[in-house]
């Protein structure tokens, strides 16, 4: 009698322990899920299992939108609305990675609408790169840097931006520059930026340039000749 109730506690317990998990079943099973808010690029809130859960999504990272100590980032608003748009009408599903949670508390899940990838269309469209890659969560890791290597080639996104994406992040584009490099001359006089970028490299762009009208300057050019000398090389787009 006593084995009995002993077994049926344990039989108790195994059961109760599997209903905490969303997922208890083989790997790739997906689930479905209402998404209730998107947070940013790769964070959504949705209704799971009775409750409201916020989801990360695995092995990506796009620029921050909403980070209490980090400004607004380049294309973080268009990776937000791009999320937005890809999952508003769509059936969304979440494959859970293995250990389910981060250290805040989220789930971290492959996430899809309408049976594509979302971490995949973010990453063709430029709108986030292959981070935080840590096992044993890596099962798509090559598919993704694969789908990053030519979003890099075609230059789009946050890969229009030199030095922008690095391997910690993304940094600013804009640094401020000691007293020693700032010139004497104004956007009143001359039209050619000098940026020296987060890598120390010292660049000047033309009005024509893609990067012009989101340049800070920290010295101002009034020819060509006239950056080159001063140690800058032109922009490459």
């Amino acid at each position: 009698m006593k084995l009995r109730v002993i077994r049926m506690v344990l039989l108790s317990t195994i059961i109760f322990i599997a209903g905490c998990s969303y997922f208890n079943s083989n790997d790739g099973d997906r689930i479905a899920v209402k998404v209730v808010d998107v947070v940013d690029g790769d964070t959504i809130k949705v209704q799971v299992g009775g409750k409201t859960e916020t989801v990360r999504f695995l092995l990506v990272d796009t620029p921050e939108s909403v980070h209490p100590s980090k400004p607004v980032q380049p294309f973080s608003k268009e990776a937000s609305n791009y999320t937005q748009e890809l999952i508003s009408s769509a059936k969304v599903e979440l494959e859970l990675g293995i250990g389910e949670r981060d250290k805040y508390g989220r789930l971290l899940a492959y996430v899809y609408a309408d049976g594509q990838s979302v971490q995949e269309s973010l990453l063709e469209k430029g709108l986030a790169r292959v981070a935080y890659v840590f096992e044993p969560n890596t099962k798509y890791v090559d598919e993704y840097e694969s789908i990053q290597k030519q979003a890099q080639k075609d230059g789009v996104g946050i890969w229009s931006l030199e030095n922008y994406v690095q391997e910690e992040g993304y940094v600013s584009i804009e640094p401020v520059a000691s007293d020693d490099e700032l010139g004497s001359a104004t956007s009143d006089e001359c039209k050619i930026k000098g940026n020296i970028n987060s890598s120390g490299d010292k660049i000047y762009h033309v009005e024509s340039g893609r990067y012009y009208n989101i340049t800070n300057p920290e010295k101002w050019f009034c020819s060509e000749n006239e950056a080159i000398e001063a140690g800058f090389r032109k922009s490459q787009q």
